[in-house]
C-alpha cells in the first residue's frame, strides 16, 4: 500500500468516526433534552395527556378558533413526547386529577373544569365573569391586586402547572381573559419550557402572561408580569388593594 493510498484510507476511516461520534453526542443530547421535556410536562412515552376543551361562551357552544389553535399546539407538545392525546369536554370531567397530565384550556366563564381547578388549587384567583359591561367585566383578582383588561391593547392570562403531590402528574391551565391570550399562554409554554423547567424543577407554579397588543400581533408578543405563585395558592383576600389597568 503506498503513502498516498493509506493516507486516503486513514482520512476516510477519520472521517466516518468522526460523524459516528457526532451522531452519537447529537443522538445523547436530544434524548436527555426529550426526557427533560417528558419529567417536566409529565409526559412519559405512550402515556396519555388529557386536553380539556371548553366552550365559547359568546356564540353557540363551539369552541373558539383561538382555543382550537391553543389546542393544537397542545397536542403537538404531546406528540413531541411520543404520548396520546385524549380530548375531554369540560362538561363532562367528573374525574379527579394527578393521574394523567391534564391541559386545561379557557377561562371559568366557559369551562367548567377550570372553575374547579381555581377553587381547589388556586383559591386566590378571582376572575369576573359578569356579563354586564363595566370597567372589572373579565378582570382578574390574585391576592390583593386587581389586573383589568385592555381588549385587543393588552391582556392577561394565567398560565400555571399545579401537582396534588409528589408522584402526582401534573395539571396545566390556561386561563385568559380572552380565547386569543389562552393560545399566546399554551405557545409561551411550547417554547418556553426548558427555561421554566430549569426555573421551577418539578414543582408548582403560576405566573401571569402579558399579552401585548394582540389586534395586531396577534398571541405572539408575550411578557411575563409577574410569578403569582404564592398569591394564588393563599386565601383570597376580603378586598383588593391595588388595580392594575392593562396598559401596553
Amino acid at each position: 500500500m503506498t503513502d498516498d493510498v493509506r493516507n486516503i484510507v486513514l482520512g476516510v476511516i477519520a472521517a466516518g468516526t468522526s460523524a459516528s461520534l457526532g451522531w452519537l453526542a447529537r443522538t445523547y443530547l436530544w434524548r436527555r433534552r426529550l426526557r427533560r421535556k417528558q419529567a417536566f410536562l409529565g409526559l412519559p412515552t405512550n402515556s396519555e395527556a388529557l386536553l380539556v376543551v371548553n366552550r365559547d361562551t359568546g356564540g353557540d357552544g363551539a369552541v373558539h378558533r383561538y382555543d382550537v389553535f391553543a389546542l393544537l399546539e397542545l397536542a403537538a407538545v404531546v406528540k413531541d413526547c411520543g404520548a396520546h392525546v385524549r380530548i375531554l369536554s369540560h362538561d363532562v370531567g367528573q374525574q379527579g386529577f394527578g393521574e394523567r397530565t391534564e391541559f386545561c384550556v379557557g377561562g371559568p366563564g366557559s369551562n367548567r373544569r377550570m372553575v374547579a381547578h381555581l377553587r381547589t388549587l388556586l383559591p386566590g384567583v378571582r376572575v369576573n365573569t359578569d356579563p354586564e359591561p363595566g370597567p372589572d367585566r373579565g378582570s382578574f383578582q390574585i391576592g390583593g391586586e386587581r389586573y383589568r383588561i385592555e381588549p385587543g391593547v393588552a391582556e392577561y392570562v394565567l398560565l400555571a402547572r399545579l401537582t396534588a403531590g409528589q408522584d402526582a402528574r401534573p395539571v396545566f391551565l390556561f386561563c385568559g381573559q380572552r380565547a386569543i391570550t389562552n393560545q399566546a399562554a399554551t405557545r409561551y409554554l411550547a417554547r418556553n419550557h426548558e427555561k421554566l423547567a430549569r426555573k421551577h424543577g418539578g414543582g408548582s407554579f403560576c405566573l401571569l402572561l402579558k399579552v401585548i397588543n394582540s389586534e395586531a400581533y396577534g398571541p405572539d408578543v408575550v411578557e411575563l408580569a409577574a410569578d403569582v405563585t404564592r398569591a394564588a395558592q393563599a386565601p383570597l383576600p376580603a378586598a383588593p388593594r391595588t388595580s392594575h389597568r392593562a396598559a401596553g
